[in-house]
């Protein structure tokens, strides 16, 4: 697994957690910064991934909600909602990750994190945010 996969993972862990806490991820992240545990220290790419998925949350949301057919953000796999904000905030905030691998990377995590199906729905969703990028972000 390489390391921006690990970093991937550990920040969809403080985010899940965060979510399911109802507490503020970024006072999640100071946490797990300040004192990491029995985990090696959170990479940067982690903490860049919380940060920036929590400044971006509502525009990600609100494009998820509008793009994702028959699904609300609440119905979706915690999991699923998690991922999908990474990789949209990977896909459109972050010049660094080309597209495609932001949505396999996504869609690994899913596979191995979620539901039978949530590998296609991840897929389906980031790939419809990619086709729409350029009006997006105009």
């Amino acid at each position: 697994m390489g390391a921006r996969t690990k970093a991937r993972k550990r920040a969809l862990d403080v985010l899940f957690e965060a979510e399911q806490r109802r507490i503020d991820p970024v006072s999640l992240l100071a946490e797990r910064i300040a004192e990491p545990g029995t985990q090696a220290a959170l990479p940067q790419y982690s903490v860049d991934l919380v940060e920036g998925v929590t400044a971006e949350q509502e525009r990600i949301d609100e494009l998820l909600a509008t793009h994702s057919h028959g699904w609300t953000i609440e119905r979706m796999p915690a999991v699923d909602r998690v991922l999908l904000r990474l990789g949209t905030w990977e896909i459109l905030f972050n010049d660094d990750v080309p597209d495609a691998v932001a949505v396999d990377e996504a869609v690994e995590l899913a596979r191995g994190l979620s539901t039978d199906e949530s590998p296609s729905f991840v897929n389906g969703l980031l790939g419809r945010i990619v086709d729409l990028k350029p009006t997006l972000l105009s």
